[in-house]
C-alpha cells in the first residue's frame, strides 16, 4: 500500500453512487471545461501547515490526530519523515502543488543561524521528493506569528530587533522560494495590527510594513526570484484590527504605498466571513479591480465567530468562487487552490487527511461545472447586462463617457413626473434568479456520467 495504507484515488464518477468516499465524483483532472482541464482551473495545492502539523487541538482540549509519523519522536527525525509521508499524500490525491511556512516544515533552533540550518536539512529533502514527482510550490511563506517574539508584530512590532529578525529570517525563506521555484510567495500578517490604539502609532507601523515589503521585493530582484507576491487579508484574530482587514483595505494600504504593481492578493473564504462579505465579494473586488493573485480553499461556520478552517463542501459557495474565477479567466496569474483546512477534531484517523481532501476537491470540481455551464449559457452576463442597459444609450451613456454634467442631468430630470421615473425602475426579481441558479446546480450536476 505505502506510508499511508491508501491506494491512489480514482475517479469514478456518480456510477458507484453517492457513499463512495475515497473516490472522485466530480473531479476528472483531465476533463476539459470551459476551454481547459480541471486540474488547470483549479490547480489544488495541499496546506502543509494544517495537513501534517497539525494535531486538532481546540481552545477546550489537546490534540486527537492520529499520525503514522508520530511515532519519530525526536523533532528533526519526524519533520523528516513528514517528507516523504506529504509527498505520497500528494501524488495519492493526484495534487500537483503545496504551500508551506518555514516553520511548519523545521524545528527552530537557539539562533537563527541554527534555525536555518535545520529547515536547510528538510528543504532538501523536500527538493528531493519534487524533483522525483513533479509536485511543485504554488507559494511558501514566512511564520512572522508563531513564537512569542511576535508577541506585538512582526514588521510593525514597536521594537527594532524584532523587526531586523523578521528581515533576516523572511531573506532565508525568499532563498528558499527560489531554490524550490515557488510560483508565488505570500505575506500574511498575523500580527500586523493592534490591540489598542492607546500605546500604538498606527501609521508609523503601516509605513514600517510598506518598507519592509519593499526591502523584500528588492532582494527578489536580486537573487532572481520572479514569483508573484500575495498579500492574504484577514479581519481579525489574533490581533484586534488587522492592517490588511479585507481585499479592499490591503488595495488602498497597496496604492497609498507605491506597491501595487508588485502584489496581488491571497484570499481565504473564512477570511471573508471573519470581514463581514462572503467569498464571493471578496474575489470580486481583488478581479475588478486587477489584484486577484491566489485563492485559499476552505470555509467557516457561519454561526461561529472565529476562523474554523473546515474543508470547503458547500456547493452553492464553491460554484460562486468558480464562477468568478471563470469570469477572470484564471485564478490569478501563478495562483491555485490552496487547501487551507483541517479535518474535524472528532475526524482524527490517517485516513480523514485524504477523505477530506477528496470532499474538498470533488465540492469544486462540482462548483467549477455549475459556474461552467452559467458561464456558458451567459446566464449571469446577461442578466447583468439588461439590469444596467439603461447606460448604454441616451442620458446614461453620457453619464458613463464622462459628458454628463449637474445641469445637463437637471434639465433631463427637472420636470419628469413621478411616474415616468417609476416606471423607468424594473423588478430584479430575486427569488428567480435564485431558483434559476438552483436549476443549474441541479442540472449540471445531474448530467455527470
Amino acid at each position: 500500500m505505502g506510508l499511508w495504507d491508501i491506494d491512489k484515488i480514482e475517479y469514478v464518477g456518480r456510477a458507484k453512487g453517492p457513499r463512495e468516499a475515497l473516490a472522485f465524483h466530480y473531479y476528472d483532472a483531465d476533463r476539459v471545461v470551459s476551454g481547459k482541464k480541471m486540474k488547470d482551473w483549479l490547480r489544488f495545492g495541499v496546506a502543509w501547515w494544517h495537513t501534517f502539523d497539525q494535531e486538532l487541538v481546540d481552545p477546550f482540549g489537546a490534540g486527537t490526530a492520529q499520525r503514522p509519523y508520530y511515532k519519530y519522536t525526536d523533532p528533526m527525525d519526524q519533520a523528516l519523515a513528514k517528507v516523504d509521508y506529504a509527498f505520497e499524500l500528494f501524488t495519492r490525491l493526484g495534487v500537483e502543488y503545496f504551500c508551506f511556512h518555514d516553520r511548519d516544515l523545521a524545528p527552530e533552533g537557539d539562533t537563527l543561524r541554527e534555525t536555518n540550518a535545520n529547515l536547510d536539512k528538510v528543504i532538501s529533502k523536500v527538493e528531493d521528493n519534487m524533483k522525483s514527482t513533479g509536485v511543485r510550490l504554488l507559494w511558501n511563506t514566512s511564520s512572522l506569528f508563531t513564537n512569542p517574539r511576535f508577541v506585538d508584530g512582526a514588521s510593525t512590532s514597536p521594537f527594532a530587533d524584532i523587526f531586523a529578525y523578521s528581515a533576516a529570517q523572511l531573506k532565508h525563506s525568499l532563498e528558499i522560494g527560489k531554490r524550490l521555484g515557488a510560483e508565488n510567495y505570500v505575506f500574511w500578517g498575523g500580527r500586523e495590527g493592534y490591540e489598542n490604539l492607546w500605546n500604538t502609532q498606527m501609521k508609523r507601523e503601516q509605513e514600517h510594513m510598506a518598507r519592509f515589503f519593499h526591502m523584500c521585493h528588492e532582494y527578489a530582484q536580486e537573487i532572481g526570484f520572479d514569483a508573484q507576491f500575495l498579500i492574504e487579508p484577514k479581519a481579525k484574530e489574533p490581533t484586534m484590527h488587522q492592517y490588511d482587514f479585507d481585499a479592499s483595505t490591503a488595495i488602498a494600504f497597496l496604492k497609498t504605498y507605491g506597491l501595487d504593481d508588485i502584489f496581488k492578493l491571497n484570499l481565504e473564504g473564512n477570511h471573508a466571513n471573519l470581514a463581514g462579505h462572503t467569498y464571493q465579494h471578496e474575489i470580486r473586488v481583488a478581479r475588478e479591480n486587477g489584484f486577484l493573485g491566489s485563492l485559499d480553499a476552505n470555509q467557516g461556520d457561519k454561526l461561529i465567530g472565529w476562523d474554523m478552517d473546515e474543508f470547503p463542501t458547500d456547493l452553492y459557495e464553491t460554484s460562486t468562487v468558480m464562477w468568478e474565477v471563470l469570469a477572470a479567466g484564471s485564478i490569478g496569474p501563478h495562483g491555485g487552490l490552496n487547501f487551507d483546512a483541517k479535518p474535524r477534531r472528532s475526524s482524527f484517523a490517517p485516513e480523514d487527511l485524504f477523505r477530506s481532501h477528496v470532499a474538498g476537491m470533488d465540492a469544486y470540481a462540482a462548483g467549477l461545472l455549475v459556474a461552467a455551464r452559467m458561464h456558458d449559457d451567459r446566464f449571469i452576463e446577461d442578466l447583468q447586462d439588461s439590469r444596467y442597459s439603461s447606460f448604454d444609450s441616451g442620458i446614461g451613456e453620457t453619464i458613463e463617457n464622462g459628458t454628463a454634467t449637474l445641469a445637463s442631468l437637471e434639465e433631463y430630470t427637472l420636470d419628469r413626473p413621478q411616474a415616468e421615473l417609476i416606471a423607468a425602475t424594473q423588478s430584479d426579481h430575486l427569488e428567480s434568479v435564485k431558483a434559476t441558479i438552483n436549476n443549474y446546480m441541479i442540472d449540471a450536476l445531474a448530467e455527470q456520467p
